[in-house]
């Protein structure tokens, strides 16, 4: 690897995503808005929000990869993303649709299933208590 590049992985639950050698900089979006990594960059960590990773290598030039969200760890050289889902290989513009269709929609299908499982755990931990009452 030389000394002006990074290594980048990104990591899915159940396998890995991408590996790739001579990445000149990245460019992820977090909550507070997009932030750059170039190789000489001090060691960090950042949380991610679902959107588009960008990635520029000496072999590829730009390559851009929808993620959801997740965390990106920056060791030295070695740069880790760990996300939940990704997709790559297509344009720009379809990222940017399948970021909103399926990564947002799927936190929002979440959010809604967290507030019912909410929703019932109380009325179950309601009657319970009133049938230890009576």
């Amino acid at each position: 690897m030389l000394a002006d590049s990074m290594r980048l992985k990104i990591l899915l639950p159940y396998r890995v995503f991408a590996i790739k050698e001579r990445v000149l900089n990245i460019v992820a979006e977090t909550e507070l808005g997009s932030y750059g990594f170039l190789p000489n960059r001090l060691d960090c960590i950042a949380p991610l929000v679902p959107g588009i990773l960008m990635y520029k290598t000496h072999d590829e030039g730009e390559t851009f990869v929808a993620v959801d969200q997740g965390i990106l760890v920056k060791t030295g050289p070695e740069v880790v993303v760990s996300v939940r889902h990704a997709i790559g290989g297509v344009d720009l513009g379809q990222l940017e649709s399948a970021v909103k269709q399926q990564f947002l929609d799927l936190d929002e299908r979440e959010r809604s299933v967290r507030s019912t499982m909410a929703k019932l755990e109380s009325s179950f931990i309601r009657r319970y208590m009133e049938l230890k009452h009576e």
